[in-house]
């Protein structure tokens, strides 16, 4: 570690990020899609009227902070106690084994094993944490637009190619800016990949070189951005692997289509009302499949903190199954939790496209690939993701050409196993 990264480690998010330092304080590093930081701070301060002795601060920070500053202070030995991140398994080395620490871990292992690899090292059986809700990434249309434009919306076999057909002719008919918009994020972009027959992992495990597969969904996109498709605002407004949703492009009616994931309904509900109607589509086809990418925030304990036994006893009350349920009511997420899911939830909204939408997920991930099912658990998913979204962006940017971003794409990935493999 040099002195410039450990100084960088220090000083990332000043007072936001200091390791714990006073005995009975424990940080949560938290960012949200909805309201979720809301119902957490109502959820911690009921914890600290019955543990006194606990005093929980909730930082909350922005996506991009966790995904670009986090990283850092972990490699320099600090962060916060407990943190929500997506980038579970190949920040899996700085998690802590929170099996000493919880009261029952068979109760964790029962209700939580499902996933529970996804946040662990590769051969380990530690308990790390658990996911805060499970996500598969899908499309959202305006169906007002769509009704306004006399114009159907495409049923669950209908393609990439015609769907950006059919949206382009809803946004000329409707005067909208633009058809529509993904979010800036490889991870999003991976399910139609998949969908086009990509396989990111080599017979080794190791990550596969840039398939068929990935150019047939890539070119595609491209082509969509610089015919004003897809909103090319979204992926060259940032640089490098940092993320941008288009959740606010299509709330304020903005867009015809939006392709992100069930952890914006919440979002889309709240902020649209009744401003238009909006449903939930499940993922357009490729030629080789129909399917999204799953995925998930966990919650994970930061083996660098000072208070480990609080730390066990936050985790143990945020993953009892009656916080769980509350909690996945309020957000309007799908817990990871066996016995909730199995005792069934009642979530909390007037909005009759909420449940519609929610349903319209479960109703999707019939169709995940085996592909995309495996991804949540590889090391290396996070590399591959990173080297998407930064290159295909040069490429909209009109920085690099297509086959040099497929060259770059490559060489990004094997720099960054032969870095973590040293």
């Amino acid at each position: 570690m040099t002195k410039a990264k450990t100084l960088l480690a220090t000083l990332a998010f000043g007072l936001l990020a200091t390791t714990t330092a006073l005995a009975g304080e424990v940080r949560i590093m938290w960012y949200s899609d909805g309201v979720e930081g809301e119902v957490l701070q109502d959820l911690m301060d009921r914890f600290m009227v019955d543990n006194p002795d606990i005093d929980v601060i909730i930082d909350n920070v922005s996506y991009s902070t966790v995904r670009e500053q986090l990283p850092v202070q972990l490699e320099a030995g600090s962060g916060p106690d407990i943190a929500r991140v997506t980038d579970l398994k190949a920040q899996s080395e700085h998690w802590l084994d929170l099996t000493p620490y919880v009261e029952d871990a068979d109760y964790w292992r029962d209700n939580f094993g499902d996933q529970a690899d996804w946040m662990r090292p590769d051969g380990s059986d530690a308990i790390t944490g658990f996911m805060t809700q499970i996500t598969l990434t899908g499309g959202y249309a305006n169906k007002t637009l769509f009704d306004q434009a006399g114009i159907e919306i495409p049923g669950p076999e209908a393609t990439w190619d015609e769907w950006m057909e059919i949206v382009q002719q809803v946004a000329t008919s409707q005067q909208v800016p633009f058809p529509a918009a993904m979010d800036r994020s490889g991870h999003r972009i991976s399910g139609p990949n998949i969908s086009f027959g990509a396989n990111y992992v080599g017979a080794d495990g190791l990550p596969a070189p840039i398939d068929d597969g990935v150019k047939a969904m890539v070119s595609r996109f491209v082509e969509w951005n610089a015919q004003g498709i897809m909103n090319p605002e979204v992926w060259v407004s940032a640089s490098g692997t940092t993320y941008r949703a288009a959740a606010d492009d299509f709330i304020n009616g903005q867009l015809v289509y939006y392709y992100s994931g069930n952890w914006q309904i919440s979002n889309l509900s709240t902020k649209i009302g009744d401003t238009f109607d909006w449903v939930a589509t499940g993922s357009p086809c490729g030629t080789a499949a129909c399917s999204g990418m799953p995925g998930g925030a966990g919650l994970v304990a930061v083996k660098y903190t000072k208070n480990p036994e609080d730390v066990g006893k936050v985790m143990d009350y945020l993953a009892s199954a009656e916080v769980v349920k509350e909690f996945s009511e309020r957000t309007l997420f799908i817990p990871a939790h066996r016995g909730v899911i199995a005792q069934g939830l009642q979530f909390q909204s007037d909005d009759p496209q909420v449940n519609a939408a929610l349903s319209g997920f479960v109703a999707a991930s019939a169709s995940t690939d085996p592909n995309a099912l495996f991804l949540p658990g590889w090391k290396w998913a996070g590399t591959y993701y990173g080297a998407l979204v930064s290159r295909t962006s040069q490429v909209i940017a009109g920085e690099l050409t297509l086959e040099e971003a497929y060259e770059r794409m490559d060489a990004d990935i094997a720099a960054k196993v032969a870095e973590i493999s040293r």
